[in-house]
């Protein structure tokens, strides 16, 4: 993708988890994700959709699990320039976790807000221009839940460019606030109500086909639902659970309508030869209706009063 719409986008997602193995083969019965092992990296697992990477799962390192951190999936966020966006996000309140480092396939930084929640900045080698929208099996929505809406958003607005969309109000626990950029939604971020058990994090939605579906899957393979599934504006439908390993995860289907526009000009011109061809046809089944009713007056020639009846039959169209 070009620099210029790299800066603000999710790219990639990574799977930090004590058990790889069993966290690769959940995942793939719960979205369909292909995985193959990464030559370069040992231990590193990718994750394939249908147009090629989107993430990969890696072990929990010893000393963030000293540290208390559970399995989780850490998003990291497009820059043109990780160690300038490093410097800006500290000067705003952000602390680093991992300092900028290069590897083979570009350069990247781990951070935390100033609330707490942690993210990553990532600078790919190879730029591509896919379509930005979301794909069945890539990541649709992200999800802020913080202490401090209003400060977190002056925070990614300001180092990202992010811009707000629409917003919703949800009762006690405040407005939903939805943000984006121009012509793409990216996804909301909304206050921890009381007693919610976890710090300030980002959950990345996994577009799949049906979430009420891959709920069910999820209870089957050892997966616990912790909220749904349930319908939410706009007739989607999401799902969030945890992993076996305790890693959080959530799903989005969309309304009927939605996921068919998502198909875009293919869909379209599935649909228009259709009409065509029904459209040609009219005339010769008006033909072959005609031509069975003149055969069976011949045949019944001996009866005039079954012949005269259709003939009043054909005045009347």
């Amino acid at each position: 993708m070009p620099p210029s719409t790299l800066r603000g986008r999710f790219v990639w997602h990574e799977l930090l988890t004590t058990d790889t193995a069993a966290g690769t083969r959940f995942y793939g019965k719960l979205t369909g994700w292909k995985h193959q092992p990464y030559p370069e990296m040992p231990g590193y697992t990718l994750l394939l959709a249908a147009r090629g990477p989107i993430g990969g799962v890696m072990p929990l390192a010893e000393e963030a699990k000293a540290m208390g951190a559970p399995p989780n999936w850490l998003s990291y966020i497009g820059t043109s320039d990780v160690d300038a966006t490093v410097r800006q996000a500290t000067t705003l309140g952000a602390k680093v976790l991992r300092q900028p480092e290069s590897i083979s396939v570009g350069r990247f930084a781990v951070l935390s807000d100033p609330q707490g929640a942690v993210f990553a900045v990532y600078t790919p080698n190879l730029m591509d221009d896919a379509e930005p929208k979301a794909q069945l099996g890539e990541f649709s929505w992200h999800e802020l839940v913080t202490t401090d809406p209003a400060a977190a958003w002056s925070f990614y607005s300001t180092l990202f460019g992010w811009e707000k969309t629409t917003s919703m109000d949800m009762g006690d626990i405040g407005v939903y606030q939805m943000y984006g950029m121009p012509g793409l939604e990216l996804g909301g971020i909304y206050k921890a109500p009381p007693g919610y058990p976890a710090p300030p994090n980002w959950l990345p939605y996994i577009l799949v086909p049906d979430a009420k579906k891959a709920a069910s899957v999820s209870t089957q393979t050892g997966g616990k639902i912790i909220n749904g599934p349930m319908e939410v504006p706009g007739g989607g439908w999401i799902a969030m659970g945890m992993d076996p390993q305790g890693a959080a995860f959530a799903v989005h289907s969309e309304a009927k309508a939605a996921a068919a526009s998502r198909q875009g000009g293919k869909a379209a011109a599935k649909k228009k030869p259709a009409a065509k061809k029904k459209a040609a046809p009219k005339k010769k089944a008006v033909a072959r209706k005609a031509a069975p009713k003149k055969k069976a007056a011949v045949k019944k020639k001996a009866a005039p009063k079954r012949k005269a009846a259709p003939k009043k039959k054909a005045r009347r169209r």
